[in-house]
């Protein structure tokens, strides 16, 4: 079994601190362990692609992370602070962002307005949608750019809700570059995707990582997009973190291909 953590050639350096320190994670519920001592450290900048089996351990590892599941063991260090107990909240605030496989954003708002109020969280500005912007808003502006780096600047004046549910994901992306995460958790952004709209949300989502400079953790199925994007390999098995490694030795680790990949791999 593969549980290297160097980098490919070619790939970010992982140089200075970890900006996210996972040791020794664990959550049991009645007696059932759904993470099991998983311990990883990612570097800034680094693109983490996380697979594995349905029930694996994937979703509930991102919710230990981001705090709506309660650790029972290890501990979660982001950016040097232990933020093992902080609240969802708290993390977000000290740079955590997170999406979740069902797309949630305010329908009945415009594509600028939802992402103006994230930014006005941020900046700890009023969060009142309806209150009247002035042309010096700095949230505004910020959420002028978010949506310019997903290509969604020519629908910002429409609503949500008419968005295709492809672009309602870039949505969701240009809501956390708004927030302007150090970390961003990606659950399954694909999910629910047309298969025409797959290859512009992924571009969207490299830009994130290169152009933004953002440290990437992403949980998803569609094999080839993930092992196109990722720097290493996390592989969830049983709750375990059965290897981590550069998408090549992952993709040729016989216990990986026997506990998931198969033969199309």
């Amino acid at each position: 079994m593969s549980t290297r953590t160097d980098a490919a050639p070619g790939a970010r350096p992982a140089a200075g601190a970890p900006v996210l320190q996972v040791a020794g994670l664990t959550c049991a519920i009645g007696g059932a362990v759904i993470v099991d001592d998983v311990s990883f450290d990612v570097a800034p900048g680094e693109f983490v692609a996380v697979i594995g089996p349905n029930g694996a351990g994937k979703t509930s590892l991102f919710n230990l992370l981001s705090g709506l599941l309660p650790v029972t063991g290890g501990t979660v260090t982001l950016d040097g602070t232990d933020i093992t107990g902080a609240s969802p909240s708290a993390r977000a605030r000290r740079g955590l962002g997170r999406t979740f496989q069902a797309s949630s954003v305010f329908a009945g708002l415009t594509v600028r307005e939802n992402v103006r109020l994230a930014a006005q969280a941020k900046l700890g500005g009023s969060m009142r949608p309806w209150q009247r912007v002035r042309p010096d808003d700095a949230a505004h502006d910020v959420a002028t750019r978010s949506l310019e780096r997903v290509g969604l600047a020519r629908r910002a004046e429409g609503l949500a809700g008419a968005l295709s549910h492809g672009d309602k994901r870039k949505l969701e992306l240009a809501i956390l570059l708004a927030t302007d995460p150090a970390v961003v958790l990606l659950d399954e952004p694909m999910a629910g995707v047309s298969i025409e709209d797959v290859a512009g949300l992924t571009e969207v989502i490299a830009d994130v990582h290169r152009e933004e400079g953002k440290t990437v953790l992403m949980v998803e199925h569609h094999m080839d997009v993930l092992l196109g994007l990722a720097d290493r390999v996390a592989v969830m098995h049983h709750g375990r973190l059965l290897a981590l490694d550069t998408p090549s030795r992952v993709t040729s680790d016989p216990a990986v291909q026997q506990a998931y990949l198969g033969e199309e791999l």
